[in-house]
């Protein structure tokens, strides 16, 4: 099952010897409601976190890492390494998260 394929930030794998399988990545992105804007604005008058935001991207993170188990579990692989996110904004009103890393497969 590809959520229980391991995904670690880590160069090394302890006690574990591996193969290098290649680069994989999964990617969301999102857009803000209207009723989410309006919030946004009332709370940059105020200051404050933005809770809806704050869930938008927590969401867009679970959902890039989900994708990116999958494309590693299509590629035969046994584990991620090096798993990084990075994300933008895009038009003003979305916001697009990608995680990526190398996909292995353990040796003997």
């Amino acid at each position: 099952m590809a959520d229980q394929l391991l995904v670690t930030t880590t160069e090394n794998i302890p006690n574990q010897k591996y193969e290098i399988i290649g680069e994989v990545f999964g990617v969301t992105t999102q857009s803000k409601n209207a009723i989410r804007n309006f919030g946004t604005g009332l709370k940059s008058i105020v200051g404050g976190e933005i809770k809806a935001y704050t869930s938008m991207l927590t969401e867009s993170r679970d959902k890039a890492i989900n994708r990116l188990r999958q494309n590693a579990k299509e590629m035969g692989a046994d584990a991620v390494v090096m798993m990084r996110f990075d994300s933008g904004s895009i038009a003003g009103d979305m916001q697009s998260v990608v995680a990526y890393g190398t996909a292995v497969k353990f040796i003997d």
